[in-house]
């Protein structure tokens, strides 16, 4: 007799995906501190939030279709919640001109996309065809958003830095990914499984990368010594842009 059944399978990975994916969502914390603390979002986008809120929202729809997917139901709850959070915070003290390209965002994608994705599923489709129909929309988006790495790790190859990509959220990502494919694996559901493969193959892909290029910030100290008042304007520019680049994995 096998020592867990595939329904307990199933909620141990639900659960740590759960974890790991909350903490993933908490990652922005500190620069959503920073925007807090100068009361100013100068130098940093909404874009990836927008991004995560949508793909969120999406999949919470999508749990709430299906029967009995409760592990769904909670992380993409709470990640609603968080990015509701995150949006608002930057709204408050963007510019003008960010900040009615955030608002249009939020109104096209996860207003208006979400509304027709809602609409057309719940008038043109019945049943176990509704289920498919947003679970390939979800498919799809996810798979885009886990394709932006691509942009990080080209810069990392470019630059030969790793400042972009810090290795901890790199192998959270991994993790989480992980996570979530054997999830969807136990609970037959290859619409949460498929995507997972793509966004694992990347966080191997960057962690090694992170490996290869780690040391190169040695090249950085010597250009210091060089030219310090344009490297360190260079530094500061570069680690304002850290947590966008970070949240468009």
């Amino acid at each position: 007799m096998a020592l867990f059944s595939v329904e307990h399978l199933a909620f141990i990975f639900g659960l740590l995906g759960n974890i790991i994916s909350f903490l993933v969502f908490l990652a922005p914390m500190p620069t959503f501190y920073t925007i807090w603390k100068r009361k100013s979002s100068e130098g940093f986008q909404a874009l990836p939030y927008s991004v995560a809120f949508f793909s969120a929202s999406l999949l919470l729809y999508y749990a709430f279709l299906k029967t009995g997917a409760y592990m769904i139901i909670t992380i993409n709850g709470i990640g609603c919640f968080i990015e509701t959070v995150y949006l608002l915070i930057y709204v408050v003290y963007a510019p003008k001109k960010s900040k009615l390209f955030t608002m249009g965002f939020i109104l096209i994608f996860n207003v208006g996309g979400l509304g027709l994705v809602m609409t057309v599923s719940l008038l043109a489709f019945h049943g176990a065809n509704r289920v498919s129909l947003v679970g390939w929309i979800c498919c799809i988006i996810n798979l885009a958003v886990f394709a932006a790495p691509f942009s990080i790790m080209r810069r990392v190859i470019k630059t030969k830095s790793v400042e972009y990509m810090p290795f901890t959220l790199s192998l959270f990502l991994t993790l989480c990914a992980t996570m979530w494919f054997f999830y969807g694996f136990f609970i037959n559901d290859y619409y949460i499984a498929f995507p997972n493969i793509l966004g694992f193959l990347f966080g191997i892909a960057q962690m090694i990368l992170y490996f290869v290029y780690k040391n190169a910030k040695k090249d950085d100290t010597l250009n210091l010594e060089v030219d310090p008042t344009k490297d360190v304007e260079k530094n500061l520019s570069l680690e304002e842009a850290k947590d966008v680049e970070m949240m468009s994995k």
